[in-house]
């Protein structure tokens, strides 16, 4: 009697395992999406069509990134640098000169 509760529990596992497989690939393949797959696994899956898509699906690999955004992130980031830096070198080059102004003024006073 026990022995049989145990082996059902054992094939209710392997049948959990198996009906979210899909979803376990996607987790170890470090999918980007695998809330939105494990979903559909989890909601879809019980059809065979479901469960293949969710499949294909884990098997992809992750999409691309938002390229563009990162382009006009690293963009923005580089004017920004080159901002600074140009701000820096003016803020030096008057202060040099400010300093060389006083310089000559202490030494025209008699």
């Amino acid at each position: 009697m026990s022995g049989n509760i145990v082996v059902q529990a054992v094939a209710a596992v392997c049948a959990l395992a198996l009906y979210f497989l899909p979803s376990i690939l996607a987790d170890r393949r470090k999918r980007h999406d695998l809330l939105t797959l494990a979903l559909f696994n989890a909601c879809v899956g019980w059809t065979g069509f479901g469960w293949l898509l969710a499949l294909y699906w884990s098997l992809q690999p992750n999409p691309p990134k938002n390229v563009a955004g990162e382009i006009v992130q690293t963009r923005k980031a580089v004017l920004m640098r080159a901002f600074s830096s140009a701000l820096q070198l003016r803020v030096q080059k008057r202060a040099s000169a400010r300093e060389r102004a006083e310089h000559s003024a202490e030494h025209k006073q008699p």
